[in-house]
């Protein structure tokens, strides 16, 4: 089984120079889970409604239109599909929806931005607190995966340039600390155990500057799997070579 996670930045915008369509050549996903949907259903035309072969499931913001948003597409039935955490501050934004499977809970999230000043901040932090808890009760009945846009580099090797981005919001103390309470929750960065050393591993670039064309990106998206799970994780990938977003897809496989 292959998992895909992938912020998109705008669903919609996947129909131009065909990269919807690549990227379902390309990536070759049983379940794919998207983010930064910017579209509700009604939005939405039918290739992205119901991919051939895949059941669709959508949480889009209750905000604002164009605005967040998750997705998640999957070739096996879910036993169960949530939407949100049962909590209205963070649940109307569209920003978490999970599906149960037979041996796993799979959670695809779009974690908030902590930009525009220290109230956003605050709720990221605050965000990332409830979703930590929220995981924690779901894997006290079966393992957790969960996958998405993180918004956090952890370790200096997850983004190009470190030094310069110690003050800036995706690489604070506090949020490269949340990180570390999820790892010693017993989550694991699948990535980064398959490949401890690897340098130059991102998955997002700033489109202003261009800085996919020189590789200066971030690794802030990621697949996490609770470790009792984690022996079923054969491969863990970033695909930089699919375009279409500032973000490029991760996947794992799964035996």
């Amino acid at each position: 089984m292959k998992i895909v996670s992938w912020n998109v930045n705008g669903l919609r915008s996947l129909a131009k120079d065909g990269y919807w369509d690549s990227f379902l050549k390309e990536a070759k996903p049983d379940i794919f889970c998207l983010q930064e949907t910017k579209a509700a259903p009604e939005q939405l035309s039918e290739q992205f409604l119901s991919p051939a072969g895949f059941s669709a499931f959508f949480s889009s913001s209750q905000t604002r239109k164009g605005y967040s948003g998750v997705a998640l597409y999957s070739k096996i039935e879910p036993l169960k599909v949530i939407y949100g955490m049962g909590i209205p501050e963070f649940d109307q934004e569209g920003r978490l929806i999970g599906a149960e499977y037979e041996d796993f809970w799979l959670l695809n999230v779009y974690f908030p931005n902590g930009g525009q000043g220290p109230e956003r901040l605050d709720y990221k932090m605050r965000f990332y607190d409830a979703f930590l808890a929220f995981a924690e009760k779901l894997r006290a009945r079966k393992p957790v995966i969960f996958c998405g846009d993180v918004n956090t580099a952890h370790e200096e090797i997850d983004l190009a340039r470190p030094k310069e981005n110690e003050q800036n919001t995706g690489f604070l103390p506090e949020e490269r600390a949340w990180i570390d309470e999820v790892v010693n929750a017993g989550y694991i960065d699948t990535f980064r155990h398959l490949h401890p050393h690897t340098k130059e591993a991102y998955t997002y670039w700033d489109m202003k500057t261009h800085a996919r064309d020189r590789n200066v990106g971030w690794r802030i998206d990621y697949f996490f799997v609770a470790r009792e799970y984690m022996p079923h994780v054969k491969k863990s990938e970033i695909h930089n070579a699919i375009y279409g977003s500032d973000h490029c897809p991760l996947s794992i496989n799964l035996s």
